[in-house]
Parts: C-alpha cells; structure tokens; sequence
C-alpha cells in the first residue's frame, strides 16, 4: 500500500494492529482501499460494517464511516443501512466464522435479496481470534482447538453457496495472489446487487502452526500458493485432482432486479399508487 492511500485512508493513530505477524488480513485490507481509491469513492458516504473476530477490527482502523456489530450480525446492520441510505457505498467485511457460522443465515438471504452491498469474507480457515476453534471452512483432517484429532466435517464451499444462493457476483482471490485480488474486489465493488469475495487469508498462530504448514508465515504464504489455482487450470484438472485445491477467480457476474431499488419502484411508488387509487 502506498503512502497516499495509508494516509487517506487508515487512521494511523490506531495503529499497530492486533493483527499477529504474518497474518493475511492487512494484505487483504490494502487491497480493499486500492480498489476504493481507484473508484474514487467519498469516504463520508462508504460505510464498512463488521461483526466480531480479527476481520471484525477492520473498521476500527479505516476512516469511514463505520459500524463493529456483535458476531455474525454484520450482513444484518448493513442491509438496513443500504435500506435506510441507498445513496452509500456499503462494504460488509467478516470472518469465516463471522459469516458461515453464525452468520450464515443472513449471508443466503443478502444474496437472495440481492441487495446491493459488497460483502468481503476474510477466510483464514479457523476462529483465530478467540481460541483456535475449526469453523465451517476449515478444511477436513486439519487440527484446530476443536478438532485436535483432525476435522471430521467437510468444509463448506462459500463461493458455490452464495451463487446458488442469487449473488450476482461472486469471487475468489488469496492474499498471496495480490494483481488478481485487486482485480476482482474492484470488480465487486462497482457491481449494482449483492456482489461476494472470498478472499483467502493465512493465519500462522492458530492455523499454520497448529497444521505443520511451515515455521513463519512466509512459509505459509508458499504452501497457500502451492494447493491454488485459476479457474481456467480447474477446468482441466479431475474431481480427484481438485482436492484440496483451492480455486480462484470469478464464478458470477449477472444482472438481475437490485432489492431496494425494485422496493422502492414496485412496491412503495407502483403499490402505493394502487392502493390510494383503491380508496378514493
């Protein structure tokens, strides 16, 4: 991140971060406020919620308007604010945790909804922040807190979730492929309809290290490179070549009716209208 964009956009006063060394979130943050500088975006009319965990700080670190809810919930407050304020930009930023587990119900029907807000998942594959459990992407076999014999449950897919679920757009990038992550978050900000990003983080505290995957995070960051590939490379590997493989680029990119605006036209313009028109 250059020194324009750390300026204008971070409150410098809070840092450093909580952020362990070597974790993927402040990577993944950069990339966000790029792709927002490049929009050009006022930062008094984008607003980034949260709900609890270590993507859940975000909003304490970046200059907007913000808003840090109770976990799970963040999908929940931003929908009424796209509701209540249509004319903000609206970034919901959250943990895999934060949004699978207890968020999952608000994550289906956002996209159901098709409300137009950029919900950015920060996957790390673990609930780091509060003890190292296995949460609904961790993958099968891996070591957590709470899966100290290996994880017996298949991890959730949150890409083919949420696109079978009516997102308009939906992605996948990783911290360590970084051109390509700028990419698609630009592309999902300026999306009209609930547009989704996985961005996929490393967390060598209670993830790498637990799962032998390298002793600092630079070895990390080689074996996320190691089990990723494009979507294009996908389509030639087999089933059985594609586990445990991590598969990035866009998955969908449609049109269809955004909620508040169909809201506002069909129902409170079109059915207020017949309904006076009824009782004259």
């Amino acid at each position: 991140m250059n020194t324009e964009i750390a300026r204008n956009y971070l409150r410098i006063d809070k840092f450093p971060s909580v952020w362990c060394p070597g974790c993927g979130h402040g990577i993944i943050l950069a990339s966000v406020l790029r792709a927002i500088h490049k929009i050009g975006w006022e930062k008094d009319k984008t607003v980034m919620v949260s709900g609890i965990g270590c993507a859940g700080r975000i909003p304490g670190y970046v200059d907007f308007c913000t808003l840090h809810t109770t976990h799970g919930r963040a999908l929940a407050f931003a929908t009424g604010i796209k509701f209540a304020r249509p004319e903000l930009n609206v970034i919901a930023v959250m943990g895999d945790g934060d949004c699978a587990a207890i968020g999952g119900n608000h994550l289906i029907h956002a996209a159901r909804r098709n409300i137009n807000i950029t919900a950015i998942v920060f996957n790390n594959s673990i609930y780091g922040m509060t003890g190292g459990q296995k949460s609904p992407t961790t993958p099968r076999g891996f070591f957590s807190t709470t899966s100290p014999y290996g994880n017996a449950e298949p991890p959730f897919d949150l890409c083919k979730l949420v696109k079978a679920a009516g997102a308009v757009f939906v992605a996948r990038g990783t911290e360590y492929h970084i051109p390509a992550l700028d990419t698609i978050i630009h592309k999902a900000l300026l999306k009209n309809g609930f547009s989704f990003v996985e961005a996929v983080s490393m967390c060598p505290t209670s993830f790498g290290r637990r799962n032998k995957l390298g002793s600092d995070a630079f070895d990390n960051m080689q074996w996320l490179k190691s089990i990723s590939v494009t979507q294009k490379k996908a389509e030639k590997l087999t089933e059985q070549e594609l586990v445990g493989k991590i598969v990035t680029g866009i998955f969908a990119d449609s049109v269809r009716d955004e909620f508040v605006e169909y809201y506002g036209r069909k129902i409170l313009k079109e059915g207020k209208c017949q309904r006076n028109s009824k009782s004259d």
